[in-house]
């Protein structure tokens, strides 16, 4: 398996569960693709069960989708932003926004997912084959900051004019719930694949997953996850210049020594998260200290900074 640079969203994207996933069979190994918030999703399964256990897992998909999907008009996420305020708040949508919160803190605000008014005026400007001037820039930027989101079992609240984007851990969300479903079933050695990688065991018939990251290099993968980002993996422009990860600071397209960042942890989530997040740390001490406040997580040898 080789991990390319991911593609997070595009600007037409929508987000979707097919409405059947394309099956091949090799001998007694099954594998299933779909979507899963906007990026590919496929599942490995070695069970004589494997049709209905992949039924559980689309339905599963698509309730997250419900939830947390930005480009679901009625999920509790588009909701949320529509009104700013959503009482009663799904559990998924409360759970993965206090890890989103974690990493927010722990890295020192690069990650924010505040960021979608910003990613808004981007993505509007490069419709028009342009980049938003300066002082809108300035203006929408006001309108992001973690401190301005209010997180509570009774409702999630929004300072006016803010809304929330999960781009940057939704994906490894799902895998890590859908990682739970199928250990819950007494499930294991499967590869779970959301656009980040979900290890639950081993490989069947023994051994670990064999994954080549982007530089090359490769890793073995065992009841952990792997995210990879990149700052240019997806970009607003067809230049390939202006890429899809804003820095929460300028307001701007990051910009870092960083080719592409790896990092692994026991939660895919959070491995999303800060992946996102070390792109826009320039050394690599600062992506260690970030990584070191999560049990378990670590910035992997194969990440390189560009030439």
């Amino acid at each position: 398996m080789s991990i390319t640079r991911r593609r997070l969203i595009t600007i037409s994207a929508a987000l979707a569960v097919l409405p059947a996933m394309a099956r091949a069979t090799t001998g007694t190994s099954r594998q299933w693709t779909g979507q899963a918030l906007g990026a590919r999703a496929s599942i490995r399964l070695d069970h004589p069960d494997g049709e209905a256990i992949a039924a559980r897992v689309m339905a599963e998909i698509n309730r997250l989708e419900d939830i947390l999907s930005l480009y679901r008009p009625q999920s509790a996420l588009s909701r949320l932003n529509r009104e700013g305020r959503l009482a009663a708040p799904p559990f998924e949508l409360l759970d993965c926004l206090s890890l989103a919160g974690a990493v927010h803190h722990a890295s020192a605000g690069r990650f924010d997912p505040t960021i979608q008014p910003l990613w808004a005026l981007w993505a509007e400007a490069a419709a028009g084959g342009r980049r938003p001037d300066a002082a809108a820039i300035e203006a929408v930027r006001r309108k992001v900051g973690w401190r301005g989101v209010e997180l509570d079992a009774a409702a999630i609240t929004l300072r006016p004019g803010m809304a929330l984007t999960l781009n940057g851990i939704g994906q490894g969300y799902v895998a890590d719930r859908v990682a739970a479903l199928l250990e819950a079933e007494g499930l294991t050695d499967i590869l779970i694949d959301t656009g980040e990688l979900r290890a639950l065991g081993g490989k069947p018939g023994g051994g670990e997953w064999p994954v080549r990251l982007e530089t090359g290099q490769r890793l073995a993968l065992r009841q952990r996850a792997l995210a990879t980002s990149a700052l240019l993996g997806t970009t607003f422009d067809r230049t390939g210049k202006d890429g899809h990860i804003l820095d929460p600071a300028t307001g701007r397209p990051g910009r870092s020594n960083w080719r592409a960042i790896s990092i692994s942890a026991p939660s895919a989530a959070i491995a999303d998260a800060l992946a996102t997040a070390a792109c826009l740390m320039p050394e690599r001490q600062a992506i260690l200290a970030m990584t070191e406040r999560f049990e378990g997580a670590r910035l992997e040898a194969g990440t390189a900074p560009a030439p």
